[in-house]
């Protein structure tokens, strides 16, 4: 348990704001996330369509907000 949450929160912030990813590193990041997600068998989707309806409703709700 974390006893003091802020203070976790604002040494990751400082982390992220001092550490910026370069193009190669967030390939790599994105490439290893791709491999989990096949590992999983999650990725790629059948029909990558499936959903979009939900989604383009969420979207245009968000946009009149």
């Amino acid at each position: 348990m974390i006893k003091h949450p802020d203070l976790v929160a604002d040494f990751e912030h400082q982390e992220m704001r001092r550490e910026r990813p370069d193009y190669i590193s967030a390939l790599r990041l994105f490439e290893g996330m791709w491999q989990e997600g096949m590992a999983l068998g999650v990725l790629p989707l059948q029909d990558p369509l499936e959903g979009i309806e939900v989604d383009i409703r969420i979207a245009r709700m968000l946009n009149h907000v």
